[in-house]
């Protein structure tokens, strides 16, 4: 591929969940998104799936969960993270197992968001972590200059099924949360109504492939994962961001100056 290949500058480890839930009966499935608050520095206003940055204390809960749940320590710190913070963000309870209701999760979040430490909160309510709920997706880690903040991003899917779940946006990071389809988001970004970032658009474009959750799932599975750096090419009249064409990805290209970054 033509373009750019500058080293990527320092980035911060992060995870970030798309979580399916079974959409009307003849629909496709939807999926969580949150409005970042304007105040963010990276993607401030933007529509994303939940997520943020993996910490230590994600890595100290992994060392202790990684033999049982048969990840290595590094990839199970990034699907902890992930966790951690859907539900810090929504109030969503994903990857976990235990007596789990609406009520429960509420008071869960409450103690995560005050103490900051996942571990006292899980033995605190008798739940464990099941990290095989979360599929890898994709990961990416931009490498041109530009953003304030640059992540090295693993993505995740996730399914609620047909439970009736409560969602609440945390008011400091994310300022709204909704569900929608894949297809119903690139509509909403093309009339205006969100904005999303080059890398939601490219993966609501991959998931927007699929009927359901299991197929979603499958089609993740045959795909190895890599990091997904897009690169400037400047070979023609306008430059263009591009992206690996085998990474499992129907749109792999957008001209430069319609991309919209963090």
């Amino acid at each position: 591929m033509k373009g750019e290949t500058s080293p990527p500058p320092a980035s911060r480890q992060a995870a970030t969940v798309i979580v399916f839930r079974n959409g009307p009966e003849g629909e496709p499935p939807e999926i969580l998104m949150t409005i970042r608050s304007q105040e963010m520095v990276f993607a401030g206003g933007m529509a994303v799936f939940p997520g943020g940055t993996i910490d230590d204390a994600d890595f100290n809960l992994a060392r202790a969960v990684t033999v049982s749940a048969g990840i290595e320590v590094e990839e199970a710190a990034h699907r902890i993270g992930a966790i951690r913070e859907t539900l810090e963000e929504t109030g969503l309870a994903i990857g976990i197992t235990g007596q789990i209701d609406a009520l429960s999760a509420q008071n869960a979040r409450s103690m995560l968001l005050e103490k900051g430490d996942f571990a006292p909160v899980l033995e605190k309510f008798g739940w464990s972590l099941d990290l095989q709920q979360l599929t890898p997706f994709a990961r990416w880690l931009p490498s041109l200059g530009g953003p304030k903040r640059v992540y090295d991003t693993r993505f995740y899917l996730a399914n609620l099924g047909t439970g009736d779940v409560k969602i609440a946006a945390d008011l400091s990071e994310n300022t709204h949360l909704f569900w929608t389809s894949a297809k119903g988001a690139l509509g909403a970004a093309n009339k205006g109504e969100i904005k999303i970032i080059f890398p939601t658009r490219r993966n609501l474009e991959r998931l927007a492939q699929f009927n359901n959750f299991a197929e979603t799932r499958a089609h993740a599975e045959a795909i190895p994962i890599r990091k997904i750096s897009p690169q400037v090419d400047k070979s023609g009249d306008h430059p263009i961001l591009r992206i690996p064409e085998d990474a499992g990805y129907p749109v792999t290209s957008e001209l430069l100056e319609s991309v919209l970054r963090g």
